[in-house]
């Protein structure tokens, strides 16, 4: 499902947070969205699900403008955001309409894509971290959304359930081609997953740079080119630079 924003810009109490914003995804494309924090990454993310209508601009999904939520579009957050008096079935299941029976049957079988079968009965406060945001991912899936929008949802995990979980989420892309915006602060994780790096800076926040990622998957971590591609990044965002402390 091709996504496209055209002049997209967001403003909270006379304040502009996002400005003059234009770029598009081809169907099955993984877009990250790279910047430092207050350049209006995540501001973007929710105008595009429609949680957030009161932008400037035009967001289309399959050359539809709407400012409605998209029913096609699925929300993984930073935090899980399980409901506490759920089970991890429930969790998955919450908001599907239908047939009890179907609608666990459903719910087991993307439990079992994020590697939690087994696990159905458990409840959130008996999870790691890393198994709630596998059932957060599950419960974003289980509704066949065309595109996934990622909040930043591996930053609160250690680094080797990070990368697990990094590579589940590409094992789903690979498996149904679904079009992902994935918000991050993580060079790393954005060298890693996405086909293009798109570069906000400042408050506002602008787009200051588009990266092609020709490297095919599956890429390995600190290869030569990635590293390139991170260094080329470190100085769009001036984050290379020696911090002058008498300035300080």
């Amino acid at each position: 499902m091709s996504l496209e924003l055209r002049n997209v810009g967001r403003v909270f109490n006379g304040i502009p947070a996002v400005t003059d914003v234009s770029f598009s995804a081809k169907p099955g494309e993984i877009i990250g969205l790279l910047g430092t924090s207050g350049c209006g990454k995540s501001t973007l993310l929710r105008a595009i699900s429609g949680l957030d209508n009161e932008y400037d601009g035009e967001i289309s999904i399959n050359g539809k403008t709407s400012k409605m939520i998209h029913r096609e579009t699925g929300f993984i957050f930073q935090e899980p955001r399980l409901f506490p008096w759920l089970t991890v079935l429930g969790n998955v299941t919450f908001g599907l309409t239908g047939e009890k029976q179907e609608k666990e049957q459903l719910g087991k079988q993307y439990l079992e894509k994020v590697g939690l079968s087994g696990n159905e009965k458990l409840y959130p406060k008996q999870l790691s971290g890393g198994m709630a945001q596998r059932v957060a991912i599950a419960r974003a899936l289980v509704t066949s959304p065309e595109i996934l929008l990622l909040d930043e949802p591996f930053s609160a995990l250690d680094a080797f359930t990070k990368m697990q979980l990094q590579d589940l989420l590409l094992s789903i892309w690979k498996a149904y081609q679904t079009t992902i915006v994935l918000v991050t602060h993580d060079i790393d994780e954005a060298t890693y997953l996405c086909d293009r790096i798109i570069i906000l800076r400042g408050q506002p926040g602008e787009i200051t740079k588009e990266i092609k990622l020709e490297e095919k998957r599956p890429r390995a971590r600190g290869s030569k080119q990635l590293a390139e591609i991170k260094t080329e990044i470190l100085k769009s965002l001036d984050l290379n630079k020696a911090v002058d402390l008498t300035t300080v």
